[in-house]
């Protein structure tokens, strides 16, 4: 099992707020609450946009429940290979250049690398399911399947309106 925790501030050490620090680790286990996380390494994962190609980030490991701790930054999601910045400039180019969403990648630090026209549509594609949910979230009573596959959810569930 792994958990991945989102390194951001305010808990750093005093450093620039939203700063990433790579060495930092937290000594506190999310999965047991046990003071027992001990460093496991440092592993190397991409991460494409304007100032990186690819960023360090920092391992535990619990001794208690042996559960491995990864410490990512915030822009910087989990088994993806482009930041969030990335992903939220190519969604800014595609909706207000009003070009075709396959044209709207960013450009990144490295010059070759260039996202794919299918990995673009799927950007598109959850960032307007995301609207989707939070309209319709406000107004429906939604059952608690929602949370855990919205796309299963949808076919088999009716909402039903809020009672007033």
């Amino acid at each position: 099992m792994i958990v991945v925790i989102p390194r951001t501030w305010p808990l750093s050490k005093g450093e620039v707020a939203g700063a990433y620090d790579p060495e930092w680790l937290p000594r506190c286990c999310p999965a047991c609450a046990e003071v027992a996380v001990i460093g496991h390494g440092r592993r190397r994962k991409q991460a494409h946009d304007a100032h990186h190609v690819c960023i360090r980030i920092r391992r535990g490991l619990c001794k208690q429940c042996h559960v491995t701790i990864t410490v990512l930054p915030a822009w910087s999601l989990p088994y993806t290979h482009y930041s969030l910045a990335t992903r939220a400039e190519a969604f800014k180019r595609g909706v207000e250049g009003r070009i075709p969403i396959e044209q709207a990648a960013p450009p990144v630090q490295d010059a070759d690398r260039v996202a794919d026209p299918s990995t673009l549509r799927r950007w598109f594609e959850r960032r307007l399911q995301s609207w989707w949910n939070c309209l319709h979230r406000a107004e429906l009573l939604v059952p608690t399947i929602l949370a855990w596959d919205w796309r299963a959810a949808r076919r088999i569930l009716i909402p039903e309106p809020r009672p007033t």
